[in-house]
């Protein structure tokens, strides 16, 4: 028995080019053409003088299927019309509920023929935005909660995809977009590409490409589609970029750009989750850097900064105030950034392996530590001390300060354990004119120190949230 045939096209987003063969075809052959009456002026030319047109206006979607539906049951070829892909916030899902609903699949067969979207015409107009991975997001909560639309927004700014957002403005809904914006700034950079195209392939198509930082929402309106790049994304003269990674040629740069990337959205995340957000800059800034090393949000609790601490010895580095950082092992120099010391003419020592240190330890009964802090107070008594190992460094500098043997330009307190680990902090704590950085209690560890150093060479990098420069 032959079935009753409704056929959902997808007609593109407006140009005639843009309509597949199939599609075109599919209209011809058809008795009736059912459609939201505005799109009918793109196919008119295309339908039979003897075939039926019935259109209706927004928001008619179920009494367009219910007429699609009663002419295929008296025989017909119905041909539904949707514009871009049938698929996409179309007509195809009603028209397959709605046969399901009726009990109506022994009779009538459905048939889907794709169209060209309304992002992908974007996206070819605005360039090569959607070269990677990427989701789609409807702004309009006509039919969707809200709070679910809300929860697919930050997944996908979380996820890093590349994400194409339909409907994102209109007369009654306008700050959803705001919000959406709002949710993004906190996982991508400011100059993140953003590009819109409003009616696309129609005669008042407008295509703009701007960023995250500049985008203006008051721009754009139901007739616009939105297109979000990722991490990687980028705008080369006036092309709007995703790349795949098909280039074996700087593999290497990629690979940190991708790195990069990932930090970010690791420093926007913690950011956003912080208890307490509203602490000056420079403390937030090695705080970020604590919890991204540890993974340990308690450091809100735990890290303590002089007020200006991460600041002041920041620009004594830029001063030249600031050349030589000593640390009680090497596990702390190997953490710190090597291109940062190299952009800022920065020197790391660590005296624990030096002969002299084993000769002295051995000869007055002290740790190797305490020696090496001995030896370095001798040569670079004006240094940043990063202690992350050994509290008893901490206690041979504390001890050489009040001597006056040392004055330190700073100190990062972070040694580990449970023998001596708080008095030594407690120690440090006594010398108000010396900027320091003390991870109280008893934690702390070598990466630690070392990412609160880099956090005192990279600060320039703090406003816009990113991991800062290794080069």
């Amino acid at each position: 028995m032959k079935k009753n045939k409704i056929i959902v096209a997808g007609i593109g987003p407006g140009s005639p080019e843009d309509i597949t063969p199939a599609v075109l075809q599919a209209v011809q052959a058809s008795d009736v053409i059912v459609g939201y009456k505005y799109y009918f002026r793109f196919i008119e030319e295309h339908i039979r003088p003897d075939a039926l047109s019935i259109d209706s206006g927004m928001k008619a979607e179920r009494q367009r299927a219910e007429e699609a539906f009663r002419y295929a049951l008296e025989g017909k070829t119905v041909c539904v019309i949707s514009s871009g892909d049938a698929g996409i916030y179309g007509m195809a899902p009603l028209i397959y509920e709605m046969m399901r609903e009726k009990g109506v699949t022994d009779s009538i067969e459905v048939e889907v023929l794709p169209g060209i979207s309304a992002f992908q015409k974007a996206a070819a107009l605005l360039g090569c935005p959607i070269g990677h991975d990427l989701c789609i997001l409807s702004l309009s909560d006509l039919m969707t909660p809200w709070l679910r639309i809300e929860k697919r927004i930050e997944a996908a700014a979380y996820g890093d995809f590349i994400t194409a957002v339909y409907n994102p403005k209109s007369q009654g809904r306008y700050w959803q977009l705001y919000r959406l914006l709002e949710i993004f700034s906190k996982h991508r950079s400011p100059d993140t590409p953003i590009g819109y195209v409003r009616q696309a392939g129609r005669e008042e198509q407008e295509v703009k490409l701007t960023t995250l930082a500049e985008f203006d929402p008051e721009e754009v309106d139901m007739f616009t589609v939105l297109i979000i790049g990722n991490t990687q994304s980028y705008n080369f003269d006036g092309h709007f970029i995703t790349p795949r990674g098909y280039y074996a040629e700087g593999r290497l740069e990629q690979d940190v750009k991708v790195g990069q990337g990932i930090m970010i959205e690791s420093f926007r995340t913690i950011n956003s989750e912080l208890q307490n957000p509203d602490v000056p800059l420079d403390h937030k800034w090695a705080l970020i850097h604590s919890i991204h090393t540890t993974a340990d949000f308690e450091m809100e609790k735990i890290l303590y900064t002089d007020p200006g601490a991460v600041a002041r010895m920041h620009q004594a580095v830029l001063d030249g105030k600031l050349r030589t950082i000593i640390t009680d092992v090497t596990m702390v120099a190997a953490g710190i950034r090597k291109g940062a010391l190299e952009r800022l003419g920065v020197e790391v020592k660590c005296y624990l392996n030096d002969p002299r240190a084993t000769e002295l330890a051995a000869k007055k009964g002290i740790t190797r530590s305490q020696a090496g802090i001995r030896l370095a107070v001798e040569e670079h008594p004006d240094a940043l001390f990063a202690v992350g190992n050994a509290p008893t460094a901490i206690i041979e500098l504390c001890d050489l300060i009040r001597r006056g043997k040392a004055h330190p330009s700073g100190i990062i307190a972070a040694p580990v354990g449970f023998v001596q680990v708080r008095e030594s902090k407690y120690m440090t704590k006594v010398f108000k004119d010396i900027p320091k950085i003390i991870v109280e209690g008893r934690k702390g560890g070598s990466n630690l120190a070392a990412t609160l150093v880099n956090s005192i060479l990279t600060l320039d990098d703090a406003e816009a949230l990113r991991p800062g420069r290794d080069v």
